[in-house]
């Protein structure tokens, strides 16, 4: 009669549904006072008693590393348990990426078995379809879904760490209006609901997430002009429609001054909610949004994305073409062209630097960059631009 192994020693037992033998050692117990254990299986009893000494030195080592969990449960897990903090327009973002890139890709595979290498030829393969800024994310759900595992220690290390993200498939670059596009822009959109939208976004550069979520409170169309310094009209952006209603960063949080369209945009538009809100009776549901739907409530990207289309279209401007977002580049590469300092975009725009405001946001809006040619010719005398002496 075999001998009955000590307590904490693990066990070997003959599994008749797999045919196989197994070995189990207990790692520690559930809150509901239920054990929590490791298993391995072998063809036979001296492989898997060896099996049986790698769990428990293991478990000496501090490890308790599930060899059955797999890349699929702790993305899963992280999905489920990870996101509490975040919007649910987050979480089903990171949720379809999860579902199409990551669980068809390399989700079957042991956790404990996955590699750099895996993961390496998984992102190449990826980078063929989707844009880098996907192929970062895709990264960044796959490595704080085994960072979580690896603190409950599922498995020992997390080798997304070791893989850099490569470049992804080119998307289409951001572009801004010229100066004759945005007033045409501007004049379509006169007769619409959307022409004081239209005209915030590209005179002021403020974020589509924080004109949607704009108050009649934040908006002042009268100054104080006898203050010293005086006091211009000017909205405050102090919210967005992001997760808690913060704004972007901590210096989006700004107050801008009002051109004198804005400001007379703004007055119509008062104008035409007034008469949608008698128009909607009962149903007008008062929030105190600038911009809001026909009864008040919040407008939403696609609202937003499909009425500005409208506009481009009688702008004659193509609305394949053209997103709501780029009337704040726009601004940015109108103000840089008409020769205001980087460093003074990027304080209206709520920027923290001038790195994005240079790099993403400023496009060459002159097909010729002439400055250097212009002070050269200052300089040393030459001829002007229209070739006279």
């Amino acid at each position: 009669m075999s001998k009955r192994r000590s307590r904490g020693d693990g066990g070997i037992y003959w599994d008749d549904d797999r045919q196989r033998w197994r070995a189990e050692v207990t790692v520690g117990y559930k809150p509901n006072g239920k054990r929590k254990t490791r298993k391995a299986s072998g063809k036979t009893v001296t492989e898997t008693k060896k099996k049986l000494r790698e769990l428990l030195r293991a478990l000496e080592e501090g490890s308790t590393e599930d060899q059955r969990y797999r890349v699929a449960d702790a993305v899963n897990d992280w999905l489920e348990y990870g996101l509490s903090n975040r919007s649910k327009k987050t979480v089903e973002k990171y949720t379809y990426l999860a579902n199409t890139h990551i669980i068809p890709g390399v989700g079957a595979r042991k956790l404990s078995a996955l590699s750099a290498e895996d993961v390496d030829e998984w992102l190449a393969d990826r980078a063929r379809h989707v844009s880098t800024r996907t192929l970062r994310d895709l990264h960044g759900i796959l490595r704080r879904s085994i960072n979580r595992a690896q603190a409950r220690e599922r498995v020992r290390r997390n080798v997304v760490l070791l893989c850099d993200v490569p470049e992804g498939k080119g998307g289409r670059p951001s572009k801004s209006l010229t100066s004759d596009q945005a007033e045409a822009l501007l004049n379509a959109s006169e007769a619409t609901s959307m022409y004081a939208y239209i005209t915030l976004a590209l005179l002021t550069g403020a974020r589509t997430e924080e004109l949607r979520a704009l108050r009649w409170e934040h908006v002042n169309l009268v100054g104080k002009r006898d203050n010293d310094p005086p006091i211009p009209p000017h909205i405050m952006v102090w919210r967005s429609v992001r997760e808690g209603g913060d704004t972007k960063t901590r210096r989006s949080r700004r107050s801008v001054a009002l051109p004198q369209r804005c400001i007379d945009a703004l007055k119509r538009h008062q104008k035409r909610q007034e008469f949608a809100r008698r128009l909607a009776k009962d149903e007008w549901q008062d929030n105190g949004l600038v911009f809001a739907s026909a009864v008040g409530t919040q407008l939403d990207a696609a609202n937003v994305r499909r009425a500005f289309r409208r506009v481009l279209k009688g702008a004659g401007l193509n609305p394949k073409e053209w997103t709501p977002r780029e009337l704040r580049h726009s601004f940015v590469s109108l103000l840089s062209d008409n020769g205001v300092p980087l460093e003074q975009i990027s304080r209206l725009v709520g920027h923290n630097g001038t790195t994005v405001t240079e790099l993403v946001y400023r496009h060459q809006i002159r097909p010729v960059v002439q400055d250097g040619a212009a002070v050269m010719d200052r300089i040393f005398g030459g001829a002007d631009v229209n070739g006279a002496a």
